[in-house]
């Protein structure tokens, strides 16, 4: 489940802002999830983020919010505090990882389309609002009051699964549905998602990376595969996988793609290296 919050207008030269708060939940998942618990020390974190623009009072408080909404836990050894995921932290990018690291991550999900509806009292709200990022990370927009709406067949079961323990039984209603032929869902489609702004979001990224790819002078590779899946992650919120036929002509996710794919794989073999330095005490350097 990766939070849903408004960005700033992006310029279109490559510049870009970047929440401190969705930079290091890329960094988590891309070098910290997938090894074994060895925690991080704040130098580590401060160091990617340096990188990435975010200054260091931004970046000690996003690890405060996160330690207080127990995606980490923090301890201190010596002279040093120490970051680690939770559990829950774990659950929360285990729920991202297979559309980021998917080989087709803006192909419909299955035929058809799911109907979820929900109900929550307002003593639950913030479970309610992890509840609605969950859905807009996995395609879900609201059609009316309490019914959501999402193309295919997305694994909602599993996705919502973190959340099945303090939710209270019957909170959560979903079906799948057909189209009827005298009911035709092009409408509520337009209704539910702006087509030409998840256009926009793909022209983004592709300026964005495109000029990045270009630039003599990059961030050290820990840097920019921080930003680039931050940025990735942003993308993938923004497109909920609609079918094709709703989506215009020349639409451009799969540029998107193809140059997310090539980038990443560009950046992987130095940027693990520099993690690794990082870890041991080292300073980036910029190329």
């Amino acid at each position: 489940m990766i939070e849903s919050n408004g960005e700033d207008p992006r310029p279109s030269d490559g510049a870009r802002s970047r929440r401190p708060k969705r930079l290091v939940m890329s960094f988590l998942g891309e070098f910290v999830a997938p090894r074994s618990d060895h925690p991080v020390r704040t130098g580590v974190f401060l160091e990617v983020l340096r990188g990435a623009d975010v200054a260091a009072p931004a970046a000690r408080a996003t690890l405060d919010r996160l330690v207080s909404n127990e995606v980490l836990t923090r301890e201190r050894h010596g002279r040093h505090l120490e970051f680690s995921l939770t559990a829950v932290g774990r659950a929360v990018l285990a729920e991202a990882s297979d559309r980021v690291r998917g080989p087709a991550p803006f192909h419909p999900n299955g035929d058809g389309w799911t109907l979820v509806t929900f109900s929550l009292p307002e003593e639950l709200r913030t479970l309610r609002t992890r509840l609605r990022s969950t859905l807009v990370w996995n395609g879900f927009a609201p059609l009316r009051d309490g019914l959501w709406l999402a193309p295919g067949r997305p694994a909602l079961a599993a996705e919502i699964d973190p959340l099945r323990a303090s939710l209270p039984e019957g909170a959560v209603l979903a079906f799948h549905a057909q189209e009827l032929g005298s009911f035709p869902i092009a409408s509520s489609v337009q209704a539910a998602w702006d087509i030409e702004g998840i256009r926009a979001a793909h022209q983004s990224f592709i300026e964005t990376w495109s000029s990045q790819r270009a630039r003599s002078d990059a961030a050290p590779a820990i840097v920019t595969r921080t930003m680039l899946v931050a940025d990735w992650l942003e993308l993938l919120q923004a497109d909920p996988r609609l079918p094709p036929e709703f989506m215009g002509p020349h639409w451009p996710a799969p540029r998107s793609f193809e140059l997310y794919r090539q980038t990443r794989v560009e950046l992987e073999a130095q940027s693990e290296a520099e993690f690794a330095a990082l870890v041991a005490g080292d300073k980036l350097i910029a190329h």
